[in-house]
């Protein structure tokens, strides 16, 4: 009897802290979801109901979708959006995946730490913080790399940011800005696969190449789309650059460049909420149904 007692004891605060782990765990969720309705859905359904009524608040039907598409610079928009996504997610397929094999193959020489945070440093710019700087490095008679912009022909500013150079000048300071940090997450992805398999594709004869190319990019895959995704939903969303750009080089890239710059166009200076909504509602579903595409054919939640 006298043996049992301390385990009766102990059992009510083992009881105790089971208890309190999975309260804190709904405690955790609780507040995602409140922080979820207040700023996801809310809005959206806020945004939902402005883009199927007109201003007296009656319902409209398709009429604002309509007149968003009918606008003369809605086209150009989405083919700037479109421009700039092909260019911002090939570049950031091909170069975060890339960059995260080399780091994970120079961390075994020590090298490691100092490249993480060589790659998460920029990522702590916030996005207009990260155009202002940008500006300066564009811009041939301030810019730090002056001689290479004069080297590609570019003495003044206009010169560089000519809109036919501003997809690939806005996927330099998206890169710049967001790839570290997928590059970090890529590299802890790397980590966890199995030594054994790696082992055993050495043992196989499988160089750095085929490794990386056979076992390593595949077993990366759900973390390659997962990025993809998010990558996409963010570009559609283009806004700060062009708008800080616009500005700065007074209207050279225009401030109807994207179709989000649109929107605030119609909103505050046409005083259009409602096709401003119908433009925002658009970006929605579009971002829905790539993911559900993405989603479904790389079997994302397919167990491994």
């Amino acid at each position: 009897m006298t043996a049992q007692s301390p385990q009766v004891g102990r059992t009510p605060a083992r009881s105790t802290r089971t208890l309190w782990s999975g309260r804190a765990g709904y405690g955790f969720v609780a507040a995602y979801t409140v922080l979820l309705v207040a700023f996801g859905l809310v809005p959206t359904g806020y945004a939902v109901y402005f883009a199927f009524t007109n201003g007296g608040g009656t319902f409209s039907g398709l009429y604002n979708f309509s007149t968003a598409v009918d606008d003369f610079r809605f086209t150009p928009a989405v083919e700037h959006v479109a421009l700039y996504l092909l260019w911002w997610l090939v570049s950031l397929v091909v170069l975060v995946v890339g960059l995260a094999l080399l780091l994970h193959r120079l961390a075994q020489q020590g090298v490691g730490r100092a490249l993480r945070f060589l790659y998460y440093v920029p990522g702590a710019l916030a996005g207009a913080a990260s155009v202002m700087v940008w500006l300066f490095v564009l811009d041939p008679t301030v810019s730090p790399v002056a001689f290479l912009l004069r080297a590609f022909g570019y003495h003044t500013f206009g010169e560089v940011i000519a809109p036919g150079h501003l997809p690939i000048l806005f996927t330099l300071i998206a890169f710049w800005t967001g790839a570290g940090g997928w590059i970090v997450v890529m590299y802890g992805a790397l980590n966890n696969i199995s030594q054994d398999v790696l082992e055993a594709a050495r043992i196989d004869g499988a160089g750095a190449w085929q490794t990386a190319w056979r076992i390593q990019i595949p077993l990366l895959r759900k973390w390659i789309v997962y990025m993809v995704i998010l990558a996409f939903a963010g570009g559609t969303q283009l806004f700060v650059e062009p708008q800080l750009l616009s500005q700065a080089s007074v209207g050279v890239a225009g401030r109807d460049y994207s179709l989000n710059q649109l929107a605030y166009d119609f909103a505050f200076q046409n005083n259009d909420v409602n096709t401003a909504a119908a433009v925002s509602v658009e970006l929605l579903l579009v971002g829905l149904v790539v993911a559900g595409v993405f989603v479904a054919r790389s079997g994302f939640f397919d167990a491994d």
